[in-house]
């Protein structure tokens, strides 16, 4: 039987953070994790349904982060 209630995300509201430019939050210049944990009440009010977290893992960055160097 095929669910009639339209899914969430068809009209969600979905904010992409790259990491290293969002938010630090330790004063060393690089946005993390925590940077982007204290700003998900401002993201929550904006009307963010959703965000999409940007690798941040070790990269060549030839793909813009989706390059994994270290498996």
């Amino acid at each position: 039987m095929e669910d009639k209630k339209e899914k969430w995300w068809k009209n969600a509201v979905v904010y992409q953070i790259y990491p290293k430019s969002f938010q630090d939050s330790d004063g060393d210049g690089i946005g993390d994790i925590r940077g982007i944990i204290r700003r998900l009440d401002y993201l929550a009010d904006l009307g963010i349904d959703a965000v999409w977290i940007s690798p941040m893992y070790c990269s060549p960055q030839n793909d813009n982060g989706y390059d994994i160097s270290d498996y």
